[in-house]
């Protein structure tokens, strides 16, 4: 069978000439579209060209053996699924590629060329089964962050509203009470109280409007607004007297993306709020810094410490925490310490 342009390609590996057009004979008959390489710094220039779809690799090549061709091939960023052609002998070597990533193994025996077949066939249905797995995972992933950034969007839009729209007209409201009550100064105390106590249901309005419309739209779109809007978190649970928190942040911490300081924000703010509702802690430390990978944060309290419950059934809090994190590409780990109480991490892993 010829192979069509959209045929799968395939790249066998084998020191054995022989064997090799053999092998190719074989597996081309089948429809794909095959390439040969007798050595491992053949196969390295072929990658370099263009990557096929999967290699069958013997283990032992002229120029370096299997297990140094695939560690090469991973320096190099050109790794591809693989699988492994061994002779009698060597089925140990064969059971080990497999932890390196290979997907299948076969025997260079009588019934090589009837079995080689197949066992492409099985594992180019398993790349294309993962891939489409990766590629549904991706499409998920880009969804989430849509409906995220929607959502966070439109909670600012209902912030800037409280804040510009609700927030001024109480503010205008509140100084026609304060003229109406020298107005009424001289129509008995009574009138005055109550006007006076019109005023102060306006301010304490204003109040909670300001404080609605703060938590909508916590971080500001300017790279050091992170660590301002964490200080701020930090100085208001201070103020409310129930217990100590301090921010720390050593040196600046720029954060050039608003989507992730936003998120890192709320991971901060569930944390604490954890901390405050449920841990039953009297002191809580916010800590901001900068890693070579992107920011780097952590919340750690002295309170009662994380139940086993909930290790193993989070609540919304910490589904959101975690998926907060996923969204922009970090890692969060939450762990008791040593000294009681509980430790919120959230930074960025390694780049490779």
């Amino acid at each position: 069978m010829a192979p069509t342009r959209e045929s799968p390609r395939v790249l066998i590996v084998d020191d054995d000439e022989g064997l090799l057009l053999l092998m190719a004979e074989a597996v081309g008959n089948d429809g794909y579209e095959v390439l040969t390489a007798p050595s491992g710094a053949e196969v390295i220039s072929q990658l370099q060209r263009r990557k096929p779809d999967l290699m069958l690799l013997d283990l032992k090549l002229p120029d370096m053996d299997g297990t140094a061709l695939l560690k090469k091939l991973k320096e190099r960023r050109l790794s591809v699924p693989f699988v492994v052609v061994t002779g009698r002998g060597d089925e140990k070597a064969a059971v080990s590629s497999m932890k390196e990533g290979a997907l299948d193994y076969v025997m260079k025996d009588t019934g090589l060329l009837d079995l080689l077949p197949g066992v492409v066939r099985r594992a180019l249905t398993n790349i294309d089964r993962d891939r489409a797995l990766d590629s549904a995972k991706a499409d998920s992933r880009r969804l989430e962050k849509e409906v995220v950034a929607v959502s966070e969007k439109e909670r600012q839009k209902i912030g800037g509203d409280l804040h510009d729209g609700l927030g001024q007209q109480l503010t205008a409201i509140e100084l026609m009470c304060a003229g109406l009550k020298e107005d009424v100064a001289g129509l008995g105390p009574d009138l005055v109280a109550r006007v006076e106590q019109m005023g102060q249901m306006l301010r304490e309005a204003i109040s909670q409007t300001r404080i609605l419309a703060r938590g909508l739209v916590p971080v500001r779109e300017d790279p050091d607004a992170l660590r301002v809007a964490l200080f701020e978190l930090a100085e208001r649970i201070h103020a409310s007297g129930n217990l100590r928190c301090r921010f720390e942040c050593e040196s600046p911490v720029a954060v050039e993306e608003p989507a992730v300081a936003g998120h890192l924000y709320r991971i901060a703010q569930e944390a604490v709020n954890n901390a405050v509702k449920h841990a039953r802690a009297t002191e809580i430390v916010i800590r901001l810094a900068r890693t070579p990978e992107g920011p780097w944060l952590q919340v750690a309290d002295n309170g009662s410490g994380m139940p086993k419950l909930d290790r193993a059934n989070p609540g919304i809090g910490l589904r959101m925490m975690n998926h907060r994190a996923e969204v922009i590409g970090a890692v969060l780990s939450i762990a008791s310490r040593r000294d009681g109480g509980v430790s919120v991490t959230c930074g960025f892993a390694e780049k490779k």
